[in-house]
């Protein structure tokens, strides 16, 4: 789907979602829930669907309609997060820390008249992280494979390198691409952090090679699929032959679509004795963080259950 040359004009608060293919989100059947939930009721959410790679004028496009229609409060922004900050950077009043360090915006709002660009991910990643890695789990030597090194991937490697006490963080962290230019930002932001954490980066699209990195993986490590296989794109960036590692961890950020990452994981979790964890409490962070920046909202502890429990009736 082509984004249109021009975008009509808000009535009501609006937030934006610019990804991909956002009608198949369970955010569009769920935003009426939480708006209920939050106290912003008239509030709506468009979709704004490009392609992966879209030309600057796409983002341009978005970004400029949000800071210049007064009923436009924001966005959120997934598979074009690093490529968005690229073309539009000269259209935002102030970036994060989080979105300097990355190099990347997911969340956009506007705040006494400026438009503020966001890095959200570190922050949700942290908290998806931690809902699933048990506390001290890194103490037995495991690493991390991720594949893909996308937005997700700084985001991750960001929000890890933080965390306090080596028992708290892997020894090692690998990323796979099939972009250079992916991991050349990758290895910027890395360069940028204090962090004693071991990195190594492979460019190539075989996922034979990445059975054999997830071979020789230690006991205990969590692969990471961040490529969007299995959503964005069809497949899965490892064969039905890979095998994760003994007493590890498989971590699918997506939570729709073929999922065959998941999958694959699935089928071997009882066999490797495998922690398997698909994107659902990712999305759950994700999404309510930014609508709480977009809207200038409080989020405590018992608003993001009261959230978590609207959304469960429409998990996939």
């Amino acid at each position: 789907m082509t984004p249109p040359d021009t975008l009509p004009p808000c009535d009501r608060p609006t937030m934006y979602f610019v990804g991909v293919s956002t009608h198949g989100s369970s955010i569009m059947r769920l935003f009426p829930r939480w708006a209920e939930v939050l106290g912003i009721p008239d509030a709506v959410i468009r979709g704004y669907d490009a392609p992966l790679d879209a030309p600057a004028a796409d983002y341009r496009r978005i970004v400029a309609h949000i800071r210049d229609d007064p009923h436009a409060r924001g966005a959120l922004v997934t598979s074009h997060k690093i490529d968005l900050l690229e073309a539009c950077g000269d259209l935002f009043d102030e970036l994060d820390l989080h979105a300097r360090t990355c190099g990347e915006v997911s969340c956009i709002s506007k705040r006494d008249e400026r438009l503020v660009g966001h890095a959200k991910d570190p922050i949700t990643s942290a908290a998806a992280w931690r809902a699933f890695v048990p506390t001290g789990h890194w103490s037995a030597g495991g690493e991390v494979l991720c594949l893909g090194a996308g937005g997700a991937a700084v985001a991750l490697s960001v929000a890890v390198s933080a965390f306090e006490g080596s028992d708290e963080r892997p020894a090692a962290m690998t990323f796979v691409d099939r972009s250079e230019a992916g991991l050349a930002h990758l290895r910027r932001v890395h360069a940028g952090l204090e962090s004693d954490i071991r990195c190594e980066y492979h460019v190539h699209d075989e996922p034979e090679r990445n059975d054999a990195l997830m071979a020789a993986l230690p006991p205990g490590s969590l692969v990471i699929n961040a490529t969007g296989m299995g959503k964005d794109r069809p497949g899965s960036p490892i064969t039905d032959a890979g095998r994760f590692p003994e007493r590890g961890l498989a971590w699918e950020l997506n939570y729709r679509g073929e999922l065959d990452f998941l999958q694959q994981a699935r089928r071997q979790a009882e066999a490797r004795r495998l922690v398997v964890e698909d994107g659902w409490v990712y999305f759950l962070h994700g999404w309510s963080t930014v609508i709480a920046e977009v809207f200038d909202l409080e989020l405590d502890e018992a608003r993001f259950r009261a959230l978590d429990r609207a959304a469960s009736a429409l998990r996939p």
